[in-house]
């Protein structure tokens, strides 16, 4: 099949929209096991037990980056996509394999949520980078911005659909929901042109640590990491927050931030490529950190939901404008590693907020957790003028 012309100017072309699809769906399979932490506690574990197994997909998900990140420049971004699909729709059926006390399959459960973390990496890191071949550089701000509404959306429509399904039917029927949202992903990839075919240059040939020792390109993943370090927080906490205080409808937060996130992306995708994405990088650090710590105070469901709109808000300038960031002017042969650097770093941070904020949560309480999650999102401005600006 012919590539994809990576320079034409239509952005909004069918293998943009059907990505979007399949990324749609493995984003609300991802999302759905934000409810994961639930499982945990209700097979007898804790905070701590939250943040290990919760870190242990992340830390699959960063160990695996130099594969994956090769293997999309050497095989291609559909190909690749297809296999991470596959894998985040037979992952969630390992799951129904556990029941009873959580130290009686902590090892194994291990093992499924490495297998899953590393899924995870393959369809996150070929689905963008699918997708910056095929923006054109004028516009990409946009491309990615508009490109990852689809993920907010998902990561919304996730928990929503999960809740009532663990709270009325329990796991097993929730984990085959999972398992069916990942299979729409794989579906949808099949009718996907591939984008890239490598030249056989010695582009392709660079290793990755030969790319992550760049500064912007460490540079912006160590922002990514500190980015991570609030998703943690965000993904794997929120729920039990919710719980530990009796608060109802704990998808409310979920379809909040979701909710800004998108209007940001709708109502300001075109603002950073105007303005330049360093001028909106600390502003959305400062609304992400901020989000996070109005949870510190969060008794009751105005105040989760309104966390969830200021955190969701920076989320959406944050993430694609990053991403912008590290792969503008930077030739296909090498977009694949640059891209599993980048997402690596999110992954990396979510790993460390994952175990540290786990640990901070119990034997300090909710209130520090979140305090530490902003603080470190909001230690990204002195990261960014210091080291991002300078070089």
């Amino acid at each position: 099949m012919t590539p994809a012309d990576p320079n034409k100017e239509k952005l909004y072309s069918p293998p943009f929209f059907m990505m979007a699809g399949a990324h749609f769906f493995a984003v609300a399979s991802m999302s759905g096991m934000f409810l994961f932490p639930l499982f945990v506690t209700a097979h007898g574990g804790s905070e701590v037990d939250i943040g290990l197994l919760m870190g242990a997909m992340a830390m699959s998900a960063v160990a695996s980056r130099p594969v994956v990140s090769w293997m999309i420049d050497r095989l291609g971004r559909r190909r690749s996509y297809g296999m991470g699909a596959m894998a985040m729709a037979l992952t969630p059926l390992a799951y129904l394999l556990f029941d009873g006390p959580l130290g009686g399959f902590y090892l194994p459960l291990t093992a499924v949520r490495i297998a899953h973390g590393v899924g995870l990496a393959v369809s996150f890191t070929a689905a963008f980078t699918y997708i910056a071949d095929i923006i054109p550089t004028a516009r990409l701000n946009e491309g990615l911005g508009m490109f990852g509404t689809t993920a907010l959306v998902a990561m919304a429509v996730g928990p929503a659909l999960a809740e009532p399904v663990v709270s009325h039917y329990g796991f097993p029927l929730y984990f085959v929901l999972c398992s069916g949202l990942g299979a729409g992903a794989l579906t949808l990839h099949l009718f996907l042109p591939e984008t890239y075919s490598p030249p056989g240059s010695s582009a392709t040939d660079l290793s990755f640590l030969a790319v992550l020792i760049r500064k912007k390109v460490w540079g912006v993943a160590s922002l990514a990491g500190l980015f991570g370090v609030g998703l943690a927080a965000y993904g794997g906490f929120v729920a039990p927050l919710a719980q530990h205080r009796a608060l109802p409808n704990i998808a409310f937060y979920f379809m909040a931030y979701s909710a800004a996130a998108l209007m940001t992306r709708l109502l300001g995708s075109r603002l950073a490529d105007r303005v330049g994405e360093e001028r909106i990088i600390p502003w959305a650090l400062f609304i992400n950190g901020a989000g996070l710590l109005l949870l510190i105070p969060a008794n009751g469901t105005g105040l989760l939901i309104l966390s969830g709109l200021v955190t969701g808000t920076g989320h959406g300038f944050l993430f694609p404008c990053l991403n912008a960031l590290v792969i503008r002017d930077e030739p296909p042969q090498v977009r694949g590693k640059i891209n599993g650097i980048f997402t690596g770093g999110i992954d990396a941070g979510t790993l460390v907020g994952s175990v540290a904020l786990g640990y901070v949560g119990e034997h300090l309480g909710f209130q520090a957790l979140f305090l530490v999650a902003g603080l470190s999102v909001l230690s990204g401005l002195i990261f960014f003028r210091t080291v991002i600006q300078r070089h």
